[in-house]
This record gives C-alpha cells, structure tokens and sequence, in this order.
C-alpha cells in the first residue's frame, strides 16, 4: 500500500507494521481524505503493532497533525493495538506536537531520535 506524490510519500510495510510517511504535507483539511483512509485501513485490519514511522517526515501542518490526532484516538479505541510513534528530534516540529499524542492515548510509545 502507497500514496507517492512530488511532496511526500506513505507507504505501510506489513511484514513490520510500520507506516512510514516523508516529506512535507501541506495539505487542506479535505486533501487529507486519500490518507485518513489508507489509516484507516491499517487500523481496520487489526494488527498487534502499528509503527508509525515519522522520522523523515520534514512539516506537517495543523490539519495533518489534526488527522495523526484523530488516527491515534481511532487506534485508541480499538484496544487490542498496540502503537509507536518515531519521530527525529532534528525536525522542530515533531518535538513537541508528536508529545502531545501522549494526551491522547497514554500508552503510547514515542521514540524521538
């Protein structure tokens, strides 16, 4: 599974459970429907883990980070999946906004490198 633009990139390695995402994501709040479903889809097949791999993951506007919040509350629900966040402490961004995730779903696991 994979959305590529000239802009970013999301794709999902089964074989890890991991989501990987890079580049910028400048998107409006209804151009994010292509990836809110392809996380949708992921948290509707049920895996123990999903990784989210953030780390080359350059900007992500408030509507983004609305989307991840809202995927992260979805996940929540579900109960029986487990999740980790990656992110880089070299991206400005990502430090504080991936923190606040915690807020919504306290066992999360983030992993700032």
């Amino acid at each position: 599974m994979e959305i590529k633009t000239d802009e970013y990139q999301i794709w999902y390695d089964r074989a890890t459970a991991s989501v990987f995402l890079q580049g910028s994501l400048r998107l409006t709040g209804e151009e994010y429907e292509p990836l809110v479903k392809f996380l949708e889809e992921i948290a509707e097949s049920e895996p123990e883990e999903i990784i989210l791999n953030l780390q080359k993951l350059e900007f992500l506007n408030s509507s983004g980070i609305s989307m991840l919040s809202k995927f992260v509350i979805k996940v929540r629900q579900k109960k029986n999946i487990n999740m980790e966040i990656k992110g880089s402490k070299a991206i400005p961004w990502q430090g504080k906004s991936l923190r606040n995730l915690l807020r919504l779903m306290p066992a999360l696991k983030l992993e700032l490198e």
